[in-house]
């Protein structure tokens, strides 16, 4: 076994334990009212891992780039559809969604099976620099979806008092 497959094997394991991290963070999200720190929080921390581009061995072409915004967004709507909205107490919430594991563990098992076939042709680096592209641009369009909810939402709080 060399030390590419190991470390594909290594980065899929990680990528499941990342998505089930995922889904309990999710549920524990869901507990409290929906506000502009909890959407805004997660796409600026994850922004600082497109630092990895200064390091050639991760720099993607731009069919590449292409590709991956294309993809991070059509998955995103999968996001947007699924995600719920509820009033409680005054406030917005996201309603945990029953489908939101499966839509996470089928993202997992589609990256793994994309990655799989990427390898034969891209470097690791550049298929790690895609799917961080990708994810970036399915969490900021969601996230944005959540921002249209929520400042509509207090838009209608204002307008009712």
């Amino acid at each position: 076994m060399n030390i590419e497959n190991i470390l594909f094997i290594t980065a899929s394991i990680m990528a499941v334990f990342m998505g089930i991290g995922a889904i309990v963070v999710r549920q524990k999200a869901a507990k409290r009212p929906l506000t502009m720190k909890k959407i805004l929080i997660p796409p600026v921390m994850m922004s600082t891992g497109a630092l990895m581009y200064v390091f050639p061995y991760f720099r993607l072409t731009p069919v590449e780039i292409g590709e991956s915004i294309i993809m991070g967004a059509v998955f995103s709507v999968i996001l947007v559809v699924t995600t719920r909205y509820e009033e409680r107490e005054g406030a917005l919430y996201v309603r945990q969604s029953k489908l939101f594991p499966l839509i996470l563990v089928t993202l997992l098992v589609l990256r793994v099976v994309l990655k799989s076939i990427l390898s034969m042709s891209i470097s690791p680096g550049e298929i790690g620099g895609m799917f961080f592209l990708l994810a970036f641009v399915m969490i900021v369009i969601w996230r944005l979806s959540m921002y249209i909810h929520l400042r509509a939402f207090n838009k209608q709080q204002i307008s009712s008092l």
